[in-house]
């Protein structure tokens, strides 16, 4: 195993914008919206929890390189039966951001989980998924809806 050398790589803007879904019962979604859960202000721990996760994805993935990030937006919103997580996350670098962007999904959900575990155990983490990516070599990319 290596860490890929991107020292030749041009630094170019790049975009990261990843998707979760932590599907949970409508009750736990109102006690979160309402501020009715024990430990606090679940969506502002969730926020934070993001963005530091995308912050220290390099200590948590192997071979993933540290990087300095120019901004990180974590936004949650509620549907009927799920809290809905979208991150972006961008730096102007040699490598791309998708790893920070998934990495901060993710956690913004098991903060939330973790939150709420007492209420509703049943949670559930799916569809962490990236979709969009831009800048470096390979263009843009974005997943097809349907």
């Amino acid at each position: 195993m290596k860490m890929v050398d991107v020292g030749g790589k041009e630094k170019t803007e790049r975009v990261a914008v990843a998707t979760a879904r932590l599907r949970m019962l409508p009750e736990t979604l109102e006690r979160i919206l309402q501020g009715k859960v024990e430990k606090g202000d679940v969506l502002a721990a969730a926020r934070l929890a993001g963005v530091m996760a995308a912050k220290k994805t390099p200590d948590i993935v192997p071979l993933c390189h540290p990087i300095a990030l120019s901004g990180v937006e974590v936004h949650l919103e509620p549907r009927t039966d799920a809290l809905e997580i979208r991150v972006t996350v961008r730096t102007v670098d040699r490598t791309g951001v998708e790893m920070e962007a998934l990495t901060a999904a993710c956690a913004a959900a098991l903060t939330v989980y973790d939150m709420c575990k007492s209420v509703d155990r049943g949670m559930v983490l799916e569809q962490v998924q990236l979709d969009h990516k831009s800048g470096g070599r390979s263009g843009t990319w974005d997943r097809e809806q349907g």
